[in-house]
């Protein structure tokens, strides 16, 4: 056990305190002794060795998939033995799943000065049960399209500022990996008409961009989570590709699919890719009517309450209430008193189109909750159904006051809270706008505070109780950053959400004379 202590020696709050030869049961006995302060430092002083070991660990990866290609055979690193993929050896190796060995392996075949990377999607593809979607097929379609061109092919560089970061110790292995499939392949230049330097400084131009959208995520990788990290590069690939993005959008579209079959019991079950609309209009339904459950906001109308309490206290699961909703949908058709079913809350899919001052819309929108992107043409089709609601921004997205001087915020101020927010402020936190409540920075009863936009943020119910019971505090300087005071002293800004940063950043596309990548 004396290999224990020498790890736990480069932890140094714990480390300092263990003997020589300490073993594990030994440093948990000592850490349950100590402060909250000291855990919590043990913590940050152990994913820093981690971050090191991770890098050793998906290295070894990526030289294994190297090493196990199928030119090579039998003869692969991985074949010899005994395993039919590098992923498989390396899930073997270290234990983990079948994703992660994948990552592991796209991640050090990154790391490898770029080796390999061209080749590598396909394979990762494969490699993790087919879990790429069509934006993972576009890469090896981008770098053909440029080979097939005549001209020289360009190596794959825009993704350095990635490797460099992974490699310092900014990102993490899931961070890199989400922002670099979140970003996937820069289109191939469409070489007609255009002399070899045209062609050349398009290229460039592209991935100049790819590039400089990696080094802003890596930037923001400290204050934002991998989910968020992914969601955002996904938004700039498609405010980057406008063309790139229908084709994709389209890709999904084309997936989907409805299958039922019967397990060894005779339980019919059932399987479903879902495309993006249908998905996001499928978890805004189960999200209405289950937010209760799930921790959304308190309600003030008294039936809403009644029906918050009655949900709260029935005895199913939330995956047997959402079965029994999906059935009562099914059954009711058209019949259904949507009231009834979700409350004064009924389901439904809002998106928010950024439009500049000369009226220009932009090529992409994305969905109120989730902030999950959507090609123009989608946007169209949903004011024709359903209308729209005008709300005038600034340009970063702060809606313009609207000064009602009242107790609670309005229905059309809560949704300039939620263009604004897009979900809960709080570091960290992923609850969407639909989950949240209207908080006053200004508190209403002490200092008559206004029920201003303003003067409004978004706060998940759990994080708007935190901030009232706890001694915490938010501020703002007229339309500046929103920043959280803590009660021990410490302050921090309650950043935007990434995916709208970019939505009213006005983000150029590079030249449009390019072939999207499907």
């Amino acid at each position: 056990m004396a290999i224990f202590s020498e790890i736990a020696s480069l932890i140094p709050t714990l480390g300092e305190r263990l003997d020589e030869g300490a073993c594990l049961e030994q440093a948990v006995t000592l850490m349950t002794e100590m402060t909250d302060a000291e855990v919590v430092a043990i913590l940050r002083e152990s994913v820093a060795v981690s971050r090191s070991a991770d890098q050793i660990r998906v290295v070894a990866a990526g030289l294994i998939a190297e090493r196990s290609t199928r030119e090579a055979g039998h003869s692969g690193l991985a074949q010899s033995q005994g395993h039919g993929s590098p992923e498989k050896l390396v899930q073997h190796l270290t234990g983990s799943t079948r994703s992660e060995a994948a990552r592991d392996v796209r991640v050090g075949r990154g790391l490898l000065d770029g080796e390999g990377e061209s080749g590598g999607g396909a394979d990762a593809g494969r490699a993790d049960g087919g879990a790429g979607d069509a934006d993972s097929a576009g890469a090896s379609g981008g770098e053909g399209a440029a080979g097939a061109s005549g001209s020289e092919q360009v190596p794959p560089v825009w993704h350095a500022p990635l490797r460099e970061a992974m490699r310092s110790g900014v990102l993490t292995s899931a961070q890199y990996d989400a922002i670099r499939r979140g970003l996937g392949e820069p289109p191939a230049p469409a070489a007609d008409g255009l002399s070899a330097e045209e062609f050349a400084a398009i290229e460039r131009a592209i991935h100049d961009a790819w590039s400089a959208a990696a080094e802003q995520l890596v930037r923001e990788a400290a204050e934002r989570t991998t989910e968020e990290l992914s969601g955002a590069a996904r938004m700039l690939r498609d405010l980057l590709d406008p063309e790139g993005a229908e084709a994709r959008f389209l890709a999904r579209y084309e997936k989907r699919m409805f299958r039922t079959y019967r397990d060894a019991d005779g339980v019919l079950r059932a399987s479903i890719a879902f495309e993006d609309e249908g998905g996001a209009f499928v978890t805004a339904m189960l999200d209405a009517a289950l937010r209760p459950r799930r921790g959304g906001p308190r309600f003030v109308d008294p039936d809403e309450q009644e029906r918050a309490a009655d949900l709260t206290a029935d005895s199913r699961t939330n995956d047997q209430l959402a079965y029994d909703l999906l059935l009562d949908v099914l059954r009711a058709g058209v019949l259904a008193d949507a009231e009834s079913v979700f409350g004064t809350r009924q389901a439904g899919v809002r998106l928010v189109q950024v439009v500049d001052a000369s009226g220009t819309r932009a090529p992409v929108a994305h969905t109120e909750d989730h902030l999950n992107s959507f090609p123009a043409g989608v946007a169209a089709q949903h004011m024709c159904d359903s209308g729209f609601v005008p709300v005038t921004v600034d340009s970063c997205g702060n809606p313009l006051d609207a000064g009602r001087e009242q107790r609670l915020f309005t229905p059309k101020q809560r949704i300039a809270l939620a263009i604004r927010d897009g979900g809960c402020r709080w570091r960290g936190c992923d609850r969407p706008a639909s989950y949240c409540e209207a908080h006053h920075i200004d508190e209403w009863a002490a200092d008559r505070g206004r029920t201003d936009i303003d003067r409004g943020i978004l706060l998940c119910r759990f994080h708007h109780m935190q901030l009232h019971h706890g001694g915490w505090r938010i501020t703002r300087d007229g339309k500046g950053d929103f920043v959280l005071h803590q009660r021990e002293g410490e302050s921090y800004v309650l950043h935007q959400r990434a995916t709208l940063a970019y939505a009213w950043s006005g983000i150029d596309p590079p030249p449009n004379r390019f072939r999207p990548a499907a």
